[in-house]
């Protein structure tokens, strides 16, 4: 569909790649790795026909349709979220309807959230909008940039499930190794200027990548020592007249070897940040905690405790409440009525993509940094941290004012690393970072000594740094000890062994006090019914979700007839949970 041959392309003095080739046929699914300005970003545009190679071959199938979701910044118009969807479609008909509503519940769009203007939304709502609409066009080539960086893990499985099932070809820019492996059949690697395709998953890539470098070092060793025995017998020979014709022939033989030449070693950072203060044991406390937003109630009689060098990852559905616990226990918001105590000695730091406002006027990158570094780190690690989270060389100068908001959530990053408070908050602090700045950020928080609690939609992080997992549900919170994978085990266990459960939140029991026996009888209808409407509310809210999934089935379109009829249970359901849910909001 897509072919590349014997491509190069430079800018200035900056060689990106030469000689580069790439075949991708339907159905393909890669990933496009590679160190942070190798080129990646660049090779997409040359496939999108935006940039042009210097130099080699470029084709694609005539009638091939080529579709883009950029990293971030997707266009915001005042069409809804639903319009935005279908804005390749004229005159959509039912079927497509039902598919944008599907594709929208899927990203975690709800049924209100349809009529919402896409410029009211945050910037990751927007993107997931775009993608949307991206999706609803089935292009036969989607190139994606980083389309994990705005999606929670619910999303993140739906948008996995359904490229696995996509008909089309997909080529995606990732640093989410469980979704990498998840999706994509080959790793296209970025490396020496040149492009390497390997068949298999992501440590498929790392170990023929280390086997590749050993076979290397192992052939320009043995040529260097076959060097050294040429040059040392032209040495000792010389001026002899009896070994002239030979040495002349060995010296022929040297200008005409083909070297082997050793690539530059990547950089592999490792990093110690300082280590902060001890705490007492139980860090941070919250009791009996009310949160409501308006109408809508968070939580309702909250107890948390956290304990010293916990390693603690939220987890939870869109919405569910891990972001306002997290912010609760960093005081960036406050809750309705309970109590919160921290131990003695408590230093928290919050992290979060929105930095308005964080960091000091007229200061550069550089500055910023060493205004919160700790006084025992050199200006040398403060660079090398700043390299590491992608502020090479000079854009270290680069004025703070004009930094994009992924280079601010990174700079905010190295901010809270290089003087660490001893307990950490973390909300998605891997958006924005390469695989290698991943790693080290990882490793600086398994070496951390205090205790850090976190969301994040990458897996691999996740696995890598929990030692426990809260799951947030219905404003309920349930401890699991160890990582994501054990967590999704546990779940995976209780699913087995109670089928048909439904969990519903536990109903505080009536205070009757001095009221009289028919104000007993209506609160006791008033819960009753209460209960049948939360039990309704979800059982609605799982037939949407598996119509919504059925109808993300692209083989289902061959079917018009059933794709039709589950678009207009689809409607009767939506109709019957807006009734339920105003009646529950009623009680």
């Amino acid at each position: 569909m897509i072919t590349l041959r014997n491509v190069a392309k430079s800018f200035g003095q900056q060689l990106l790649f030469q000689d580069a080739a790439l075949q991708i046929n339907e159905g393909d699914r890669y990933v496009l790795v590679g160190p942070n300005g190798s080129g990646k970003s660049t090779l997409f545009k040359i496939l999108l026909g935006i940039e042009e190679a210097d130099s080699g071959q470029f084709t694609t199938k005539r009638g091939a349709k080529v579709g883009y979701l950029p990293q971030e910044n997707a266009p915001v118009t005042q069409d809804t979220v639903l319009d935005t969807a279908l804005e390749h479609h004229e005159d959509p008909d039912g079927r497509l309807t039902a598919k944008a509503k599907a594709i929208l519940m899927g990203l975690g769009f709800r049924v209100a959230d349809f009529d919402k203007r896409l410029d009211t939304l945050s910037g990751g709502w927007a993107m997931r909008a775009a993608m949307a609409r991206l999706l609803m066009q089935e292009p036969d080539l989607i190139l994606l940039d980083e389309p994990t960086n705005h999606l929670d893990i619910d999303a993140l499985f739906w948008l996995q499930s359904y490229l696995q099932s996509y008909p089309g070809a997909v080529f995606l820019i990732s640093h989410d190794r469980a979704f990498i492996n998840a999706v994509c059949r080959g790793i296209v690697s970025l490396q020496d200027h040149t492009l390497r395709v390997y068949h298999g998953d992501y440590e498929f890539y790392l170990r023929e990548r280390e086997a590749e470098k050993e076979r290397l070092l192992s052939a320009w060793t043995r040529q260097q020592e076959e060097i050294a025995d040429m040059e040392d017998f032209i040495a000792r020979n010389r001026v002899r007249f009896s070994t002239a014709s030979r040495v002349q022939s060995m010296i022929k033989r040297l200008e005409k070897l083909e070297r082997i030449e050793l690539p530059p070693d990547a950089k592999t950072v490792k990093i110690r940040f300082p280590q902060p203060s001890r705490t007492g044991v139980h860090v941070l406390t919250l009791r009996d905690v009310r949160k409501s937003y308006g109408e809508t109630k968070v939580y309702d009689g909250l107890d948390f405790e956290l304990e010293r060098g916990w390693k603690v990852a939220f987890v939870g559905h869109n919405g569910a409440g891990k972001s306002t616990l997290l912010k609760m226990l960093a005081g960036a918001i406050p809750f309705d009525s309970g109590e919160m105590s921290s131990a003695d000695g408590v230093r928290v730091g919050y992290f979060s993509q929105h930095r308005e406002g964080q960091f000091g006027a007229g200061r550069t990158v550089l500055q910023e940094a060493q205004a919160s570094s700790s006084r025992m780190n050199s200006d040398l690690f403060v660079r090398t941290v700043l390299g590491t989270f992608l502020f090479p060389g000079d854009t270290v100068y680069k004025p703070v004012e004009v930094l994009s908001g992924g280079e601010k959530s990174r700079l905010a990053l190295v901010k809270l690393l290089l003087d660490p408070p001893n307990v950490l908050l973390l909300d998605e602090p891997t958006t924005h970072l390469d695989m290698a700045s991943v790693d080290a950020l990882v490793e600086a928080l398994r070496d951390f000594e205090g205790t850090i609690c976190a969301i994040s939609h990458d897996l691999y992080f996740l696995n890598a740094i929990a030692d426990h997992v809260v799951h947030i549900d219905q404003g309920r919170i349930i401890w699991y000890p160890g990582n994501y994978e054990y967590f999704k085990h546990r779940q995976s266990q209780w699913h087995e062994e109670n089928p048909q459960a439904v969990a519903v939140p536990k109903l505080e029991k009536p205070k009757p006090g001095a009221q009289s026996r028919a104000v007993i009888k209506d609160e006791k209808a008033r819960a009753k019914r209460k209960t049948q409407l939360e039990n309704q509310v979800l059982k609605l809210h799982e037939e949407l979700e598996s119509l919504a999934a059925k109808l993300s089935d692209p083989a289902l379109y061959s079917d018009f007839a059933q794709v039709k009829t589950i678009g207009d249970r689809m409607e009767q359901v939506q109709a019957d949970l807006q009734a339920k849910e105003a009646e529950l909001d009623s009680l």
